[in-house]
């Protein structure tokens, strides 16, 4: 390989590098109460470069938002966000009573242990979307860890 074909190579693996998924660690939703309709996501984010979460799809909710959580004189209120910026190299959480996905008229209940298809949608700093699949496994209505058998 001569110094040209190097170069060329080099250069394709640090656009590649550039253009990492984003890692998704710990995700997790929200069990539900019998007859309950919506329910959160949680889960950690961590980019490489800056990018922004703007989207999320599944086939469990016909509606899935982005969200934050703020407290506005002694009330917590929830607002849909178009979306979630990630600095580079820093973890974002989502959170009960932080950032969080909203899973609106769920399709069908979500039963402990199950795990659930999260598609998420990113946008890098050119605008260019790429998504991600990431299983949630739901936990207790709780939101605790799951019991041990």
């Amino acid at each position: 390989m001569n110094a040209k074909h190097l170069l060329a190579a080099v250069a394709a693996l640090v656009t590649l590098t550039a253009h990492a998924e984003v890692v998704v660690k710990n995700a997790w939703i929200r069990g539900i109460a019998p007859g309950q309709s919506a329910t959160g996501a949680f889960m950690e984010l961590t980019s490489a470069t800056p990018t922004a979460l703007v989207g999320v799809a599944t086939p469990a909710a016909k509606v899935s938002e982005i969200h934050t959580m703020s407290m506005d004189n002694g009330v917590m209120r929830m607002r849909a966000i178009a979306s979630l910026p990630l600095a580079a190299g820093q973890t974002v959480a989502l959170k009960p009573g932080g950032y969080h996905v909203m899973l609106l008229e769920l399709t069908a209940p979500l039963h402990e242990g199950a795990t659930v298809p999260l598609t998420l949608t990113f946008s890098d700093a050119a605008g260019k979307r790429t998504t991600q699949t990431v299983h949630a496994t739901v936990r207790p209505l709780t939101g605790g860890p799951m019991p041990k058998h």
